[in-house]
């Protein structure tokens, strides 16, 4: 009963996005949350979704535009949040509005069934076709080799971008790689997760992974596993009681945080040097 998910040909290749698509969106989330640019990547997926809004309405692939929107916004939100003329969190409202208002324009003007729009903002991970998840394998292998080769950099530049720059580390290429493979992420993830969601796929794992580790190494492989496993389970979940995947991905992400929280052991040892702190 259990092993018949992995009969079908549909299945087999949600299973393989769910996978992949865990992977990257875990990765890319453990920058997003040390570098705490949170806000940012919520401007750039509702970008991706806009992107892939006009993609339907115009008839063109839908993450192609994804992603050339993604991006668009990850290079414009970057340099002026990095100017200091405007607060960055004004920047990212104001580009999270444009691309949230243009995404629900677009859908409107969409004639016929919308049935493609909703896949776009909630996800439909069964109906991945091979193209899309070769794309999706390609992209987790390429962050992969970013964070292996460029390790020590990558962790100069989480610690503090501005050290990192004046010992001759090339902080501003790491940054705004990261930000080009994560508007990537976003716009790959868009068909198994959806729009709406793939943001907290991001962020849970990684803020998870957190909780039970301060080793940077220690955190990416965490947040791998938990990202994969909940995309994994969620999947069968949703298969098994005929739930939403990305929603049901999404909020077994956000349990698992929440028991990693209550257990956490860096919680644990505050509430020792608490307790120290009262006794002496």
């Amino acid at each position: 009963m259990v092993f018949e998910i992995f009969s079908y040909s549909f299945m087999q290749r949600a299973l393989l996005a769910a996978l992949f698509a865990g992977i990257c969106c875990s990765l890319m989330g453990v920058f997003i949350v040390s570098m705490n640019v949170s806000a940012m990547t919520v401007a750039i997926s509702h970008a991706a979704f806009t992107g892939a809004i006009l993609g339907l309405l115009l008839g063109a692939n839908p993450l192609l535009l994804a992603l050339v929107f993604s991006l668009f916004t990850a290079m414009i939100v970057g340099p002026l949040a990095e100017r200091g003329e405007l607060n960055p969190d004004t920047v990212v409202g104001v580009m999270f509005s444009l691309m949230l208002g243009l995404g629900f324009l677009f859908i409107g003007l969409i004639e016929g069934p919308r049935t493609e729009a909703l896949a776009v903002l909630w996800g439909s991970i069964l109906t991945v076709n091979w193209t899309e998840l070769i794309v999706m394998i390609s992209l987790t292998l390429t962050i992969i080799v970013f964070i292996v080769f460029f390790f020590k950099e990558i962790k100069a530049v989480i610690f503090d971008r501005e050290i990192a720059m004046a010992a001759g580390v090339p902080a501003q290429i790491i940054f705004y790689t990261s930000l080009f493979l994560t508007g990537s992420t976003i716009a790959v993830s868009l068909r198994p997760v959806g729009g709406l969601l793939v943001f907290a796929l991001m962020i849970n794992p990684a803020a998870t992974a957190y909780q039970l580790t301060n080793r940077l190494d220690r955190i990416f492989i965490l947040s791998m596993f938990i990202g994969s496993s909940c995309c994994f389970f969620g999947l069968f979940l949703s298969y098994f009681f005929d739930l939403y995947s990305g929603a049901t991905i999404v909020v077994l992400s956000v349990s698992v945080f929440m028991t990693a929280t209550i257990l956490a052991p860096k919680k644990k040892v505050k509430e020792v040097k608490k307790v120290k702190e009262v006794t002496t």
